[in-house]
């Protein structure tokens, strides 16, 4: 396994007394004896990884041991949590989750872990949301309501990138299909980049882009987002309507946090839930956040397992549909 780069500025609790947690119930018991690997299952540099990077960096001075973030790309995911799944229970491996290896994937095929039952969810630092987009310059589509109609009129006519087949933004179309009755030619690719740089060429018509991969697009207006697929309209694109809004039942949001293998005891998973919990709060992670305009993504390890498990149970239905 090939380590990429290491955050080993990790300092004795003793050593920043003004960052020590002040939540009790972490204070005795449990604590890890060497450093924690802190597994990503995609590549350096992207988004994924530089949420993993960014919050064990604003955590380092909580933790008296370092936090090693390992990256161990492919299968969308699915190695890594397999490489997770397998590991001891004993609070030194973790995965970022929540993403298509989570709540995409298993809906395609069978894998190698139980995404509701071989982890331990420890914490979700964000929620990253979704947009269905059109070509803007040059493209024929300025409303979802037309998108939905030239479907209608002529099924796979139409066509939508994804980042590969099985993951969130293919499932997303697949859910958006189920809903409104239509059928869309699929047309995958090999990851975010490609699909964004196909939609520019116009070599498809849709595809679904997160809002850290929108930004400088759409300002510019090369690529036009006609709606978002989280429960409410995100602040960083106030103009565009949710699915909800445009009578779509469709809530699919990119997740991201820490989970662990199944069995973790309760102390464990408190004791590194506190410690990521305060570094949400540090300087670091709160720009990261801000940059990318998204509100705060924490829910506890039970609140982040009930909603991945909620939207696999709907890209489960979809598929079945």
């Amino acid at each position: 396994m090939k380590l990429t780069r290491r955050i080993l500025l990790a300092a004795p609790l003793l050593a920043a007394p003004s960052l020590a947690p002040s939540v009790g119930r972490a204070q005795s018991g449990w604590q890890p004896t060497r450093p924690i690997q802190l597994i990503v299952g995609f590549a350096p540099g992207g988004g994924s990884d530089i949420i993993a990077r960014t919050i064990a960096e604003a955590c380092t001075p909580l933790f008296p041991v370092p936090l090693v973030v390992v990256n161990r790309p492919g299968a969308g995911g699915a190695l890594a949590a397999e490489q997770v799944a397998r590991a001891a229970p004993d609070g030194h491996t973790l995965l970022i989750a929540g993403g298509s290896e989570s709540t995409s994937l298993p809906a395609h095929r069978e894998l190698p872990y139980d995404p509701k039952k071989s982890f331990t969810a420890v914490i979700r630092l964000t929620r990253n949301a979704h947009f269905i987009c059109a070509r803007g310059k040059g493209g024929r589509f300025t409303t979802l309501e037309q998108v939905i109609e030239a479907a209608k009129v002529r099924p796979e006519a139409l066509t939508h990138g994804s980042s590969g087949v099985g993951t969130l933004s293919h499932s997303i179309f697949i859910m958006l299909e189920r809903a409104t009755g239509t059928d869309l030619l699929h047309v995958p690719y090999t990851g975010g980049g490609p699909q964004q740089q196909a939609l520019l060429a116009g070599q498809v018509d849709l595809v679904v882009q997160a809002s850290d991969e929108l930004r400088g697009l759409a300002a510019s207006g090369d690529i036009l987002p006609l709606a978002c697929a989280s429960a409410q309209r995100m602040p960083a694109y106030p103009q565009v309507p949710t699915l909800r809004e445009r009578g779509i039942e469709l809530v699919a949001d990119n997740m991201k946090g820490w989970v662990g293998p199944a069995g973790m005891p309760p102390e464990m998973v408190a004791y590194l839930h506190d410690r990521f919990r305060q570094g949400m709060s540090a300087p670091g992670w709160q720009r990261f956040m801000q940059t990318t305009g998204e509100a705060d993504g924490y829910a506890d390890g039970a609140g982040f397992q009930r909603d991945m498990d909620t939207l696999l149970d709907a890209i489960r239905a979809a598929m079945r549909a």
